[in-house]
């Protein structure tokens, strides 16, 4: 059967390619190149001037370069085609490059929430005018990173994961900046804490939010937002079907959204059976925007024994 990738699944049908791929990449390109310059730059700056400040911003931005390159080179494996190995093509790795990057996004959480409640223990010394400017340095730099990479965002998990990663350090640089100010000004020390804290607890949230759709999408789970009940629902109205049993509703990427089903004919119907075929797949793309469909025609003298409607074996 014909795999048209033309019939992506409603929701995100028909808005996923605003930036061509070679533009894209040259935006997510740049972004790592402008954050390897920049954490060169402070390392270099933090040995110099003896900052350590600077040396773990600096570390900040080179997670922020390997989430981005992650992203990078996944949507370049992504467009390979199908061969013999991916009989499904190479689409889902930008599934798995998300995967690592919000957990490791998560694992950052986690770390900051511990530095954020040792340091209500044991304030460490900040040396404010110093750090609002090794933090305003990385702010516009996170700032730019995040132009270059916002529009992607929107339409792929992949980008969007590192795009957190970006988010992230960029709020961090917001809080640094406002600490750094309370603290020259009012020598308010808890600053420092409260906001590692807030910012540690925002990024949790937001990784997790996010895991969730891609852990569906490599579970195979329904799309979000289509009821496979109200799927099986209307193809069982469709004139000549029987019942409908061993359904699978799955998505192969963020937008291609796949379904298998057996279809039983009605005896009257059974001599245009491909023609019933024709009428079910029609229904599926008009009402639910479901392109890639394979459905195993049955006679309603023999259907499977004991199947379940939706799911279950082969």
């Amino acid at each position: 059967m014909p795999h048209d990738h033309s019939h992506a699944h409603g929701q995100s049908h028909g808005h996923h390619h605003h930036i061509d791929p070679e533009a894209g990449d040259m935006r997510v390109g740049l972004a790592v190149a402008v954050n390897v310059l920049l954490t060169v730059a402070q390392i270099v700056g933090g040995l110099l001037s003896g900052s350590v400040a600077l040396i773990a911003d600096a570390i900040h931005n080179l997670s922020d370069a390997a989430s981005l390159a992650i992203a990078f080179f996944a949507r370049k494996i992504a467009r390979r085609p199908t061969d013999a190995q991916m009989t499904f093509g190479y689409k889902r790795v930008e599934l798995v490059a998300a995967l690592i990057n919000l957990t490791t996004l998560i694992v950052i959480g986690l770390y900051l929430a511990y530095e954020g409640i040792m340091r209500f223990f044991e304030p460490p010394e900040v040396a404010g005018w110093l750090v609002i400017i090794v933090a305003g340095v990385a702010l516009v730099v996170d700032a730019i990173t995040a132009l270059l990479t916002w529009r992607m965002a929107k339409d792929s998990a992949n980008i969007r994961a590192a795009f957190l990663h970006n988010v992230a350090d960029a709020l961090g640089s917001v809080a640094v900046i406002i600490v750094g100010i309370l603290i020259v000004a009012f020598d308010w020390h808890l600053a420092d804490p409260i906001a590692t804290l807030g910012i540690a607890g925002y990024i949790i949230w937001m990784g997790l939010a996010e895991l969730k759709g891609v852990a569906r999408i490599l579970m195979l789970g329904a799309p979000p937002g289509l009821d496979a009940e109200e799927v099986v629902s209307a193809m069982e109205e469709v004139q000549g079907v029987e019942n409908i049993h061993h359904v699978h509703l799955w998505q192969i990427s963020e937008d291609v959204t796949s379904l298998e089903a057996h279809v039983v004919v009605t005896d009257e119907n059974w001599p245009d059976a491909s023609g019933v075929k024709a009428a079910v797949k029609s229904t599926l793309h008009e009402r639910f925007g479901i392109g890639h469909v394979t459905l195993d025609m049955e006679g309603a003298d023999c259907p499977c024994e004991g199947a379940q409607r939706i799911g279950g074996a082969r």
